[in-house]
């Protein structure tokens, strides 16, 4: 048996392949996820289109100049300087600034905060959590009630935020700034549905309601909803950063994790919890034995094993110490054919990306086992 005390240290989410489908901010996402040792396929399931010739934000933007809110909500750093390069382009820009100096303006966070001082204004507050329910919060304990409120939107519902300032007596103004399309290259995610769907993938994360919309519409327009949905209801592990992102999920009966905290950090946290943990382990042949998305940990050393080999071993691991015959592994090889010597094969390129050859044993005339130490299992078999 192997020291644990001596087990290579190896990233939480080394071995397992997570989607994203982020169009803002995925190349964050991409290296938080990369360095705790995870796969990424990166799939922008939509793009944001600035709404400089849009009437809507040209409206709202008049009708702010025109009559001063009381209060402004910035909650987006792009979207605020969206919003001021769309009023630049009309002749509004000096007005709009002149007229948002004499207003109470609140940030959700550090980067809104930097694109209100680079306009040459001054927020009033920011939460440290970056939250919208703490500026809630703070409006509603505050009193708002007979104010003139302005909130920019940033390209989904800001579900219960706006109501509840209505239902506390508040006039909102709505600041559409930029809204949603699908992607112009629709080959990512593509690429990223078949992956799913084919159980390539480990987990999805969803930073946006827009964005898992979007990837269930692509899905639908295939014909491939319902295998999408069986995928993320059973084997990929969908992770939203939060309760808004998840509804098109849940609308679908599909059941999401989210961090308590809703952003990045939280999120990648949260998988490098659930994903280690939706891992089996089992005690085979004197050595502990990991089984991730596209590798295996043995005795703590991140072993790469080819699609072929993982498709074997998730064969024998649904019966770990049973003899599995050659036609049924024949079976979980994708595309094999017919041809039992493809298991061989595949079984010899297998052992030799473990390490140890005595982890599966061969029974003549019958199939393949993993070498299961039945003492052990208890220790593992719950991990």
């Amino acid at each position: 048996m192997y020291d644990e005390e001596q087990r290579p240290e190896h990233g939480p989410l080394a071995g397992f392949t997570v989607g994203v489908t982020a169009a803002r901010r995925a190349d964050e996402l991409g290296a938080l996820l990369e360095r705790r040792g995870a796969a990424v396929l990166h799939a922008p399931a939509l793009r944001i289109v600035p709404l400089a010739d849009d009437s809507e934000l040209l409206s709202a933007t008049k009708e702010i100049i025109g009559r001063a809110p009381d209060i402004a909500v910035a909650t987006t750093a792009i979207g605020f300087r969206g919003w001021v390069e769309a009023a630049d382009g009309w002749g509004l820009g000096e007005d709009l600034l002149a007229r948002l100096r004499g207003v109470r303006i609140l940030a959700r966070g550090p980067k809104v905060k930097g694109a209100i001082r680079a306009a040459g204004l001054t927020e009033e507050w920011s939460p440290a959590s970056e939250s919208m329910a703490e500026v809630l919060d703070r409006l509603m304990e505050e009193g708002v009630d007979g104010l003139r409120i302005a909130v920019q939107l940033h390209g989904e519902p800001l579900p219960g935020f706006v109501e509840s300032l209505r239902a506390g007596g508040a006039e909102v103004v709505g600041v559409p700034v930029y809204r949603w399309l699908p992607p112009e290259d629709l080959g990512p995610v593509d690429r990223l549905v078949d992956a799913t769907v084919a159980r390539a993938l480990d987990a999805v994360t969803f930073t946006s309601a827009p964005a898992a919309a979007s990837l269930l519409s692509r899905a639908e327009d295939r014909g491939l909803l319902d295998d999408l949905l069986a995928a993320l209801g059973h084997d990929v592990l969908p992770a939203c950063v939060g309760p808004v992102t998840a509804l098109p999920l849940q609308a679908r009966g599909i059941a999401t994790v989210q961090p308590e905290r809703f952003r990045l950090g939280p999120l990648v946290q949260l998988l490098c919890r659930e994903m280690p943990a939706r891992a089996r382990a089992l005690p085979v042949a004197g050595h502990r034995m990991e089984i991730r998305g596209h590798a295996v940990l043995v005795d703590g050393l991140l072993r790469p094993v080819p699609p072929a080999g993982m498709s074997l071993l998730r064969a024998l691991s649904r019966r770990p110490g049973w003899v599995v015959p050659r036609a049924e592994l024949l079976r979980a090889l994708p595309g094999a054919g017919r041809d039992e010597h493809a298991v061989e094969t595949a079984m010899a390129r297998l052992r030799a990306a473990l390490g140890a050859p005595k982890l599966i044993q061969t029974v003549v005339k019958r199939g393949y086992r993993l070498a299961l130490d039945p003492t052990l299992e208890s220790k593992y078999g719950d991990d």
